[in-house]
């Protein structure tokens, strides 16, 4: 069924995105209105005039949904229609109504409690038609347009197998329904709706259909508005006419119990099309002839787990790892997706944030890769006003950089430190970012071995370390002296030497050339250069004489 947004914003998820105002001058806030009012006007002119979905129904949702928060932070009174200009010269003979959405588990138990004779069907990811038939032949099929009128879709959906055949049918008679792309075996919990709707839509629009395009699609009929008063005598009929399939998939229910389990079945099971959620339906309804293009009080759609969630960019950081590879971090208006909670999203690389430019203000699509680490899916909107940032110059990091502390070395340096106790170096027991943290505020700490001569008293001092703390700290920092040569090595960066032999012997090792290091089995010419080029390092050198005062053997 096509997208529709509920009068009332309320059956949006709330969780999907946060109900705090945002702190906007007044000049901010009318051009953050105006600029979201018209990224939203675009998607209304594009999806309902051209049939062209420029934007996940989900996100759009959402966006929609952030846009009224705005408008009652501000108190703007301005309002738009998502239908205008989407109407066509084709009279529906009853009204197209759409569906409002119910948001989480209480909103469904809430609706369910209010109906009865209710019945389950899945909603089809496709696109609304109105079908005319006279004596079983088809007369019309016009495009959902703006519920009350649409485009002329007859030609084209004559071409379509299911409606090329006559009804056995006599008189005239009006079904609405969805045509939808045949994808058969579809599990829509794995693959998604693969742009099938928007697919349909397009093919509808063209002025001429192939006949291996017209194929491919097909029609489900969710009502038949003159019909039976009865559900059950509605699906008796449409299949009597020679549409079976509404009758294989509506399911009656009676509880809340019933509707979860049959949106988790359809959701996780094949089926012939692309769906996104279900559609509760009370088994009588008002006569066709009231029928209003609004969200009628007997239907109603619970969506399936949204795949990507709506989010603000709040600031846009730099981190610098170990090596110094400098990875984009999103900071986010915290979000729930799939019952997780996120806050930050990794870009991955410099590169790909400098291609997509991102700013604070930005808002973004996230979604779950492996269904557990957020991941950036694209830049939906943009801040108008684009905030400076301060990009480090990746010319300025790398492998030999931010030995010692200083403020541009911050990230650097931190993550030498985190390497250095880590599992892949030291193994310090009960020694993680954390206990860096407090040191490194304290001011503890200018080169990467000064904790090796930090004194009892020292450590006791430290804001964050309490006696007992303090002292097993000191145990930890002191086995430190007795980690074996190489396991310093790594920790103090040693390119990878793959199964090469080394002697416990700074000496032997610093004296290789790069030719020597390539006699070593899976040693390669560029890595060869990286570790006779690392036993070079000037502040290598010097904590090597650290190291020596300390009495670690090897160096």
């Amino acid at each position: 069924m096509p997208r529709w947004i509920a009068l009332s914003l309320c059956l949006l998820s709330p969780l999907t995105f946060a109900v705090d105002c945002p702190s906007l001058s007044p000049p901010q806030a009318q051009a953050e209105l105006a600029e979201r009012s018209q990224q939203i006007a675009r998607w209304d002119d594009a999806y309902h005039r051209q049939g062209i979905a420029l934007i996940a129904d989900e996100l759009y949702d959402q966006a929609r949904s952030q846009l009224e928060l705005l408008r009652s932070c501000f108190a703007s009174n301005s309002a738009d229609n998502p239908l205008a200009n989407s109407g066509g010269p084709l009279k529906h003979p009853f009204a197209q109504t759409g569906l409002s959405k119910l948001a989480d588990e209480s909103a469904v138990r809430q609706w369910i409690s209010t109906h009865k004779e209710l019945w389950i069907q899945p909603k089809i990811d496709g696109v609304a038609v109105t079908l005319v038939f006279q004596d079983g032949l088809l007369q019309q099929a016009i495009s959902r347009g703006d519920g009350n009128s649409g485009q002329d879709w007859t030609r084209n959906a004559r071409q379509i197998p299911l409606l090329a055949q006559p009804l056995a049918s006599t008189g005239r008679l009006i079904l609405q329904g969805e045509l939808y792309w045949r994808l058969p075996g579809h599990i829509q919990a794995k693959a998604g709706s693969l742009g099938a709707r928007g697919k349909v839509a397009g093919l509808m629009e063209r002025q001429t259909l192939s006949a291996s395009d017209a194929a491919q699609i097909d029609l489900f009929i969710w009502d038949w508005p003159a019909g039976p008063t009865n559900m059950r005598e509605r699906l008796d009929g449409l299949r009597a006419l020679g549409f079976s399939q509404p009758q294989q998939l509506s399911q009656p229910i009676s509880s809340f119990a019933q509707a979860q389990h049959w949106r988790d079945s359809w959701y996780r099971s094949a089926l012939p099309f692309a769906s996104d959620g279900v559609v509760l339906k009370q088994s009588a309804r008002p006569a066709a002839e009231r029928w209003q293009a609004t969200p009628p009080d007997w239907a109603a759609a619970w969506k399936y787990p949204i795949a990507q969630a709506l989010a603000e960019v709040r600031a846009v950081q730099f981190k610098i790892g170990r090596t110094g590879r400098i990875t984009p971090v999103l900071s986010l208006q915290p979000l729930r997706l799939d019952d997780r909670r996120i806050s930050r999203v990794s870009l991955g690389s410099l590169q790909r944030w400098q291609q997509l430019d991102i700013r604070p203000g930005d808002h973004v699509a996230i979604a779950l890769a492996g269904l557990t680490i957020p991941r950036l899916d694209s830049v939906v909107t943009r801040n108008p006003q684009r905030p400076e940032l301060s990009v480090p110059n990746p010319a300025d990091y790398h492998a030999g950089s931010c030995w010692q502390s200083s403020p541009a070395c911050a990230s650097q340096f931190r993550a030498r430190l985190v390497w250095l106790s880590g599992k892949h170096g030291l193994a310090l027991p009960g020694v993680g970012p954390g206990t860096w943290d407090k040191l490194l505020k304290a001011q503890q700490l200018n080169g990467l071995l000064d904790w090796l001569t930090l004194s009892p008293e020292q450590l006791t001092r430290t804001p964050g370390f309490r006696a007992r703390s303090a002292s097993n700290l000191r145990h930890s920092l002191q086995a430190a002296t007795k980690r074996p040569f190489l396991s310093w090595l790594r920790a103090l960066g040693l390119p990878s030497t793959g199964n090469a032999k080394l002697p416990n012997n700074w000496e032997q090792l610093a004296g290789r050339s790069p030719q020597q290091w390539q006699t070593e089995p899976g040693i390669s010419a560029r890595r060869a250069q990286q570790l006779s080029a690392f036993f070079r390092q000037p502040q290598l050198l010097a904590l090597r004489e650290q190291l020596q005062a300390a009495g670690v053997a090897g160096f």
